[in-house]
């Protein structure tokens, strides 16, 4: 349970910001509000109602239950209101609830002298304001105050597109190429005969390939294509097929690859190992958009491997 305690300190504080009488007024439920009587010094600030376990950690808020997009906000994993008449806004960046002073003090308001975070230099018509501070949870009833912020601590912070596009790529499972060739592994080919290479074209093996990230009202949604394939076949020679190749059939017999072919001209014997090892390289072009309206790109690489057997035409006399 969140509580709000009554300190000397705390209710001074809000007396002369808020000219509140000292008490915390709890959050309005389906009875109405609840207050703390004189003689408690700790009282709920939740919902009335059953709160929803909040899916954020503390303070942070989240994108809602059931996928929503209604922001909540969350203090010890409890879920608390994102605005409250009695102690404004919450803050997710520590989890207090910040309201400014209306009126702000004047120079000579003795406000001044013990308000947190009032830089040395500051003076009447810079940046500014001072806030009344409230951070509920456990552990911390006396944290907050009467404190200063050049900036408004409860303005949304900007979201970043670029951010949520990386962070919707890394939902994505991008992998190298699911390698098909000709000789296959563990058989054995030779030396001039056509080379088929190729993949799997699956949305992990070769797009297209979506997923999305959200933040703050904007959605980014990334979709990810392979745009080239470069295969590096072991005997010193890369080839760079901008398809996902054409899987071998027995009918084609001789016929080289249309799209995505080599033929060797050296046996693997002539490699220490014997094989060669063939590895295929994809590139994956990634185009994102938010809803905001920034669109972008990135890349990705990603890689596999094989090792083949090629042999010289054995010829009979």
């Amino acid at each position: 349970m969140l509580t709000a305690r009554r300190t000397a300190a705390v209710a001074s504080l809000a007396m002369l910001a808020l000219g509140a009488p000292t008490q915390f007024a709890a959050a309005d439920g389906p009875g109405g509000g609840v207050v703390c009587p004189p003689d408690k010094l700790d009282c709920d600030i939740t919902a009335e109602s059953p709160g929803k376990p909040a899916d954020s950690e503390q303070g942070r808020p989240s994108s809602g239950a059931g996928g929503s997009g209604k922001p909540t906000c969350a203090i010890d994993s409890q879920e608390v209101p994102c605005t409250r008449d009695d102690f404004g806004v919450f803050n997710s960046a520590d989890a207090c609830y910040w309201q400014v002073l209306q009126p702000q003090p004047g120079p000579q308001d003795p406000v001044w002298g013990y308000a947190t975070g009032v830089p040395e230099d500051w003076k009447p018509g810079d940046p500014g304001k001072l806030y009344n501070v409230i951070c509920p949870g456990a552990g911390r009833e006396l944290m907050g105050g009467t404190t200063f912020s050049a900036t408004d601590p409860a303005a949304a912070p900007a979201v970043d597109p670029a951010q949520l596009a990386q962070e919707a790529v890394e939902k994505m499972t991008l992998l190298g190429p699911q390698i098909g060739i000709t000789p296959k592994p563990g058989g054995k080919g030779v030396i001039g005969m056509p080379v088929y290479m190729w993949t799997e074209k699956g949305p992990e093996t070769y797009g297209p390939n979506v997923a999305s990230a959200s933040a703050g009202g904007v959605t980014v949604t990334a979709t990810a294509k392979v745009r080239k394939i470069v295969w590096t076949m072991g005997d010193g020679k890369t080839i760079t097929c901008t398809t996902p190749g054409t899987p071998y059939k027995a009918e084609y017999g001789k016929k080289p690859s249309p799209d995505c072919g080599h033929r060797y001209s050296v046996p693997s014997s002539t490699t220490s190992s014997g094989t060669f090892h063939v590895t295929a390289t994809s590139t994956w072009a990634i185009g994102w958009e938010a809803t905001s309206g920034p669109t972008g790109q990135l890349t990705e690489v990603r890689d596999s491997a094989v090792d083949i057997t090629v042999a010289e035409v054995q010829v009979l006399n």
